[in-house]
């Protein structure tokens, strides 16, 4: 029974370290991973609701009215940390111009967010030749994840054959390449 209980308490430790990403009154009074599709097809049911959506930037234009991001829908967690899934669709995040401009080589093409803010309706547009229609939301919050960072990995030799010679500790683990060859070491 104790090793249960200690168990219990190390996991809701462990699951109360995780912080959200995005302010906690927004988490509770909004709707998460409502896909672009739904919000594109019934605008009136969800207008004025707070969303809270993940996206990979497609691309960022700053306007007259604020900053435009046009961001892949990703679902996101009760924290608004993102998922692994990749959704579908296109939404426009506008961050407005009086709390700033979001600039477009920070924001660029790639980057991950999560952005919770009103839903103010759809707008046309085009996604490259194809007319598409786009969900827009007033992004209240924009929280810009780190860029991922890929280091090459270290291609270590690849030796051929078990044969470590007659003398293997002058060249363990090292292949046996001839007498004295590893003297010096």
């Amino acid at each position: 029974m104790k090793k249960v209980l200690i168990i219990m308490a190390l996991a809701l430790l462990v699951s109360a370290c995780v912080s959200p990403v995005i302010r906690k009154d927004l988490l509770e009074t909004g709707m998460r991973n409502v896909p672009p599709q739904v919000l594109a097809t019934n605008p009136a049911a969800y207008k004025g609701k707070v969303i809270i959506l993940g996206g990979i930037i497609a691309n960022t234009t700053v306007t007259a009215e604020g900053t435009v991001i046009e961001a892949v829908f990703v679902p996101v967690d009760h924290n608004g940390y993102l998922q692994n899934t990749l959704g579908t669709g296109r939404y426009l995040a506008i961050w407005p111009k009086s709390s700033g401009i979001l600039d477009p080589l920070i924001y660029k093409r790639n980057r991950l967010i999560t952005v919770a803010g009103t839903f103010t309706g759809t707008r046309p547009g085009k996604l490259g030749k194809a007319n598409y229609v786009f969900p827009v939301i007033d992004a209240v919050q924009i929280f810009l994840w780190k860029e991922r960072q890929y280091y090459p990995a270290y291609a270590y030799p690849y030796y051929y054959g078990p044969y470590y010679g007659p003398y293997w500790w002058y060249g363990y683990p090292y292949p046996y390449w001839g007498w004295g060859y590893y003297w010096w070491y």
